[in-house]
This record gives structure tokens, sequence and C-alpha cells, in this order.
């Protein structure tokens, strides 16, 4: 099980000081195991800060998370984050980054070789295990932040807005290579993006948040089938799905 559950959540940067700002309010939110759940939304309306306290990075000011019944507090290994700037450590390899949780919990060199090269070559990396970030383009450092958090085990995987600095072609190649890695795994996979088409695509459910401070405005349940392809942005269905999003965040 890797169930997030979000109660009566409310977060108040600097609550009870003179310049107190509620950006979310009264969240109530089931992400179910194994499913592929986008958030959107305007900017500022608590997206980010959502994921951040999934993550466990900082607590609500009220309410609660917690994950198969257990309450979230701080970071741990069952959740692993992918944010939009890329984290790769620039004195390691390819290979060393996507090792690198696995190798600081004590892996066997064995283990650490079975995991490189597992998600070397899920992620699109293989042959490229040697090299390292400084001669890889923005997509392939992402490909390697991708990996690496995979590589780590996660239960859930957090991702803030990865490709929104790519290029349109090779935002669409991630997007595929993300939902094969994510059949694969079975992992729950919780994705803010101000992209529709992104989440349309990427999707099970998409939560719809209001303007600050952000409330679940709707839930919209993707049923295009799986798996998914590129000619499924042009049907009817995909877009009509788009008009409507479109439509709650105009307002």
């Amino acid at each position: 099980m890797s169930e997030i559950v979000v109660d009566k959540l409310t977060h108040t940067f600097g609550k009870g000081g003179l310049e107190a700002l509620t950006v979310l309010e009264n969240i109530d939110l089931k992400f179910e195991d194994g499913s592929f759940t986008s958030i959107v939304g305007t900017s500022g309306c608590g997206k980010s800060t959502l994921l951040k306290m999934m993550a466990g990075l900082f607590d609500p000011s009220d309410g609660q998370m917690t994950l198969d019944g257990e309450l979230i507090k701080g970071t741990d290994r069952r959740r692993g984050m992918v944010f939009q700037q890329d984290a790769v450590f620039p004195w390691m390899t390819v290979a060393k980054n996507i090792s690198y949780g696995p190798r600081l919990r004590g892996a066997s060199v064995t283990e650490q070789r079975e995991v490189e090269a597992k998600w070397t070559e899920m992620v699109g990396l293989k042959g490229f295990e040697d090299r390292w970030p400084r001669e890889l383009s923005g997509g392939m450092r992402k490909r390697v932040d991708i990996g690496r958090v995979y590589a780590n085990d996660p239960d859930v995987l957090l991702m803030d807005e990865p490709f929104g600095a790519l290029d349109a072609q090779t935002k669409e190649r991630m997007q595929s290579d993300l939902l094969e890695a994510w059949r694969q795994s079975k992992k729950t996979v919780i994705f803010v993006t101000h992209d529709l088409e992104e989440a349309i695509y990427l999707s099970d459910k998409i939560i719809v948040m209001s303007a600050r401070p952000g409330r679940v405005h709707h839930i919209e349940e993707v049923t295009l089938p799986r798996p998914r392809t590129d000619e499924m942005r042009l049907t009817d269905e995909f877009i009509q799905i788009k008009r409507r999003l479109w439509a709650m965040l105009e307002h």
C-alpha cells in the first residue's frame, strides 16, 4: 500500500503574525495506491506547497497528511521528490548519481551495479553510464533525476513541474518514458504541472485548485484508455477535457 490522505489541511505562512498568508485552505484529498494524479491551478494557488508538505519538507499549520495511516512528519525514503530544476550531483557520473540512494543505505557493489543497469536503461540513458552531468542535455539530466529517485525505491513519487524547462519535443518524449516507468513500477505518482495537455496525457485523475488560498475546485476523472499515445492528444475527448479545465482555470 502507498496511499496518501490529506485531511482538513490548511496552511498559513507566518500564522499568528501581522503578515500571515494563507495559501491552502480546507484540503481533503486521497491519492490511491498505484494511481497517477496531477494537480493543476494558477500560479500561487499552493500546488507546490502541497507537494512539498507531502514530501515532509515542512508541516502544515493545520490538519494533517498520512501515508498508509502513518502521519507524515519529515522526509523519508518512502517518498521521493523530483523538482523542476535538476538536482544531479556534478561530481558523480550518471551511474553513480542513479545509485546514490542505495549506496548511502549500504548496498553492496553488486546491488549498486544492478540498480545502475536497470534504471539507466529504464530512463533511456543506457550507454551514458560513465558520462558527467556537464556532458548531458537538460532533458538527459532530468532523466538522471528521475532514475535516481526511482532507484531509491520510494512508494510515492512526487514531481514538481519536472519537465517545465524542456522544449516541447523533449517534454513529450519524457512524458511517454515516465508513463512506461510508472507502468512497470506501479508507484503512486503525484505530479504538479501548469500544462493541461501534460496533465491529461499522464493522469488517471486531475485535481484543479482554485486561486489562493488554494482549495479543491474540481476533480477530473480521465477515462482515456491506456496505454496512452500521442495521437490521443488530437481526439475529441482529449480536447473536450482540455476545454473544460481551461474554463475552470479562467474563473
